[in-house]
């Protein structure tokens, strides 16, 4: 585990304490003073949004046979909401993606065309990353179709670890078999991995720098790789990060999508 926080994300990429509740009995799995699943993927979620925010990345996608940079720029608001804007290199500046809650848009601005995602591309990569449309549009699905379980915890380096299942209900409109989280007990997400409707593990999301920005600790250098090919990955590093902005609400919007419109 310590090799993996050592090397020198999100999601979906994706720091708020999620405020404790106070269960009458332990859940399935877990001492009677602990957090609940629920509570640590409420914490997990929201550690790099809290009510809301702003950043600024870098992207790195990495193929065997090319490398491609991107910086971009993200504004969030709870879970709900979220713009995504690239502003380098030149011919990708302007293309931003937006969410509405299930609502999802993309905007490319050589073409003048704006296109709402339907469900049937939501699988696919976006902006030719490792990271699918559907990996940004996730926020709170875990929590309203998924059971969550903790099935492993230990102690390491001052944390607690915890691995948290999640199921999804027969109904849920999802494409994953199921998921495993592994996270600290403050919240800080140290992987994701995604099985396949056989339970086979497809893709994985580390973090491979945790650091502070803003005042709040979180995974500030995250990859996201298919495990049948370790060479082909893409990586997100957040350089700036301030939480809680004043945002106004025409910010999520079509017309902002288009025009380009900042806070």
């Amino acid at each position: 585990m310590r090799g993996i926080w050592r090397y020198s994300w999100l999601a979906w990429c994706l720091a708020v304490a999620a405020s404790t509740v106070q269960a009458a009995s332990p859940e399935p799995g877990l001492s009677a003073d602990g957090p609940t699943a629920q509570e640590l993927v409420a914490g997990a979620l929201d550690l790099t949004r809290g009510r809301s925010s702003y950043a600024e990345m870098e992207m790195v996608v990495q193929r065997p046979e090319w490398q491609r940079t991107s910086k971009l720029v993200a504004w969030t608001r709870g879970r709900k909401d979220a713009l995504i804007r690239f502003t380098a290199p030149a011919k990708d500046a302007g293309n931003a993606t937006l969410k509405q809650g299930e609502k999802m848009w993309t905007f490319t601005p050589k073409l003048n065309k704006t296109i709402r995602l339907p469900f049937s591309l939501m699988s696919q990569s976006w902006a030719g990353s490792h990271f699918s449309y559907n990996d940004l549009s996730r926020t709170d699905k875990l929590l309203e179709y998924y059971d969550l379980e903790i099935i492993d915890q230990l102690e390491d380096d001052g944390h607690i670890i915890y691995t948290v299942e999640a199921v999804p209900h027969d109904d849920a409109p999802v494409v994953w078999g199921k998921e495993q989280m592994v996270m600290r007990d403050d919240y800080v997400l140290i992987s994701q991995t995604y099985f396949d409707q056989s339970m086979q593990p497809i893709k994985r999301m580390e973090t491979l720098e945790i650091g502070e920005l803003g005042g709040r600790t979180f995974g500030t250098r995250m990859r996201m790789a298919e495990l049948d090919q370790p060479d082909s990955y893409t990586e997100l590093y957040y350089a700036t990060m301030d939480w809680d902005v004043e945002l106004n609400d025409r910010l999520f919007t079509v017309f902002s999508l288009q025009s380009g419109a900042t806070p």
